[in-house]
């Protein structure tokens, strides 16, 4: 049984699971390309509120029925259970592209939400090809398929753009979910005429299967997946329209952008195993929070510009106003004409000698860029006594907040996510060796659900505030609870080996 699980067979069961989890993804998270695109272009005008549930309901439905289609994978076998979950998700995407009206697509959008919880499928069907030693490995290259995500964000604004004739013939976007639940049903096909099914020859019950939900460690680790996939699951959806807004990007172009955050996050899962078994994954998550709070952090100054009160001029000594140009203000002793003070003053904007570039510009402005104008408050033959304001001051702050930087640093928060991921599961082996599939089907339930809420505590933040880094202070907020959870927790384990020593 074991030359059987490392041969050709099982690399092939292994392919064949992470096409079908990869295209699933892909289908999962099509509504952060599609939505955004309907309501920039006015064919739907939905408000961020509904655009955060279109977003989030089917990550809902994905992550909820994981269990349920655990439970029916040890009973049927992976096989069949990937083929049905494929073939029922395609009927609501084909259906998808009759929706007329918001209940419609939010209707169709949680039926195709079912495509989310292939996850567990494929778990469950790759661990049985290989042996322990080696699941490790194939689990990191199947959860590989996250990248589905990024094949999304990459190509479909471009089908968007392409099926409606360059954005002119907007009825085209009806042709995108047919195109989706059309791949669904060739990945079923393909599945069907080459992979072979397997059942396990023990499944568990599903009271057995929430069993560990009474240890408050589970819970713990879900809020470690709630942020370092949940989270990714969020803003793979999110950042298109963020990238839209804030920057005034073209969908085409914040896909492109989105990929540069979820292609990572997606392939360094691989990487995450393998320095989870190195280092210890406690270690590695230590890392992953601490990365990501630093990059959250820079990430939450909005693009701003902002008018203050300024420096502005006062008189130096009384006298009458002679003159008054853009560069100066003269001022002339009455008693005596001679005695002339000069005020220079600051009338066109001046952005700090540090950058030399003016805020219009989109150059490289990593820091807060300020300038000055002083406008006079005085007409000449006025008479003005010594300290009185001549010039009042404005002074204008602009914060770029530049794409490229911040991309930088989405990419970085994307990268440590996925490895984060790994990390997770590494961390539910070491401690449920023998419960590594119920407890990481918990787990990637408990997870799933910050896909779904974030999209929608996004929508309602910005709808509250109308500031877009909002997401980014809850997503700060998210990774420091879990932070300290685990520092406590694990400051209490270690209080309770050394009180294990010392008796």
């Amino acid at each position: 049984m074991a030359m059987e699980r490392t041969t050709g067979g099982a690399h092939r069961m292994l392919l064949l699971s992470t096409l079908a989890f990869t295209v699933c993804i892909a289908a999962w998270l099509m509504n952060g390309v599609l939505v955004t695109y309907l309501t920039n272009n006015g064919v739907f005008t939905w408000t961020p509120v509904q655009t955060g549930w279109l977003l989030g309901m089917p990550v809902l439905i994905g992550s909820v029925m994981r269990l349920p289609v655990g439970i029916l994978t040890d009973k049927y076998g992976g096989k069949q259970v990937m083929i049905t979950v494929l073939l029922i998700s395609a009927l609501p995407l084909y259906a998808l592209s009759w929706a007329d009206s918001y209940g419609a697509f939010l209707g169709l959008s949680i039926a195709f939400g079912l495509s989310g919880s292939i996850f567990t499928a494929g778990v469950a069907y790759v661990v049985l090809w290989y042996p322990q030693k080696r699941q490790g490995t194939a689990l990191g290259i199947f959860a590989a398929g996250n990248a589905g995500a990024a094949l999304t964000t990459l190509f479909a604004p471009r089908l968007l753009t392409w099926l409606t004739d360059n954005n002119t013939a907007l009825e085209g976007w009806r042709t995108l979910p047919k195109l989706y639940a059309g791949l669904l049903v060739l990945v079923a096909i393909i599945l069907l005429l080459l992979a072979r099914n397997k059942v396990p020859t023990a499944g568990k019950s599903f009271s057995q299967r929430i069993r560990p939900l009474r240890a408050v460690r589970v819970w713990r680790f879900g809020l470690y997946y709630f942020f370092v996939y949940g989270s990714f699951v969020a803003l793979s959806q999110w950042l298109i329209p963020y990238y839209v807004n804030v920057y005034a990007l073209s969908i085409v172009s914040a896909g492109m952008m989105t990929t540069m955050f979820n292609l990572p996050a997606g392939l360094l899962r691989i990487a995450g195993g393998i320095l989870s078994d190195r280092f210890g994954a406690r270690i590695v998550l230590y890392w992953v929070f601490g990365v990501c709070l630093v990059g959250l952090l820079f990430l939450l100054p909005p693009r701003v510009e902002l008018q203050t009160p300024g420096r502005g001029i006062l008189a130096s000594r009384p006298g009458v106003v002679e003159s008054i140009t853009e560069r100066e203000i003269l001022v002339v002793d009455e008693a005596d004409p001679r005695n002339r003070m000069t005020y220079a003053l600051t009338t066109t904007e001046e952005m700090d000698i540090r950058f030399g570039l003016h805020h219009d510009d989109e150059g490289f402005m990593p820091m807060p860029t300020t300038s000055v104008k002083q406008q006079p408050q005085v007409r000449i033959g006025d008479q003005v006594a010594k300290g009185e304001l001549l010039a009042k001051g404005t002074t204008h702050i602009y914060f770029q907040a530049n794409r490229w930087i911040f991309t930088a640093l989405v990419f970085l928060i994307g990268a440590m996510m996925g490895i984060g991921g790994a990390a997770v599961y590494k961390h539910i082996s070491a401690y449920y060796p023998e419960e590594v599939g119920a407890v990481g089907g918990i787990v990637g339930v408990l997870g799933g659900l910050g896909g779904f809420f974030g999209p929608i505590l996004f929508g309602y933040l910005l709808d509250a505030t109308g500031v877009w880094t909002t997401c980014w202070a809850l997503l700060f907020l998210v990774a420091m609870l879990a932070l300290i959870w685990m520092r406590i927790a694990i400051g209490k384990l270690e209080r309770s080996s050394s009180s294990g020593t010392s008796k």
